[in-house]
């Protein structure tokens, strides 16, 4: 039996990241339990600390978890909040398969803060690599 995963990205805004990501995807990002938050805090299971407001929001600061909405069981990924910057390239990437769309698809997401980083092509296979607006590499194909 093979396992199930889940694709984690450190974060330095990790509920902004994910709120990017779920609309670059097409996805949504899983909703806050505002109530079971503040019983945790209120049985001494979490502290205040642990929470912050994101959008009128009480949610986990620790991050945020994104799931596409049209595959229940897929992998899910989550938006760890980190302290840290990111300081050098990543060795694990998402590629974004879109089609003839990928121009389009790239200047929306330049609107959105992310930047074209190069252009590549392989025989029939052409891709864009970009960064997200934390400067995670990814690529629009």
């Amino acid at each position: 039996m093979g396992y199930t995963f889940q694709v984690v990205v450190d974060s330095a805004n990790a509920h902004s990241l994910a709120k990017w990501w779920a609309q670059t995807l097409g996805w949504k990002v899983e909703p806050s339990n505002e109530d079971f938050i503040r019983e945790m805090v209120a049985a001494g299971h979490a502290r205040e600390e642990d929470t912050i407001t994101f959008e009128g929001v009480l949610v986990w600061q620790a991050g945020a978890g994104i799931v596409d909405p049209e595959s229940p069981g897929s992998p899910r990924v989550l938006f760890q909040s980190i302290a840290e910057p990111k300081s050098v390239k990543n060795r694990l990437h998402l590629d974004i398969r879109v089609g003839d769309e990928r121009e389009t698809v790239v200047a929306q997401l330049e609107e959105r803060g992310a930047s074209v980083l190069h252009r590549g092509h392989q025989g029939p296979s052409i891709w864009i690599t970009m960064t997200d607006p934390e400067g995670n590499e990814f690529c629009v194909s």
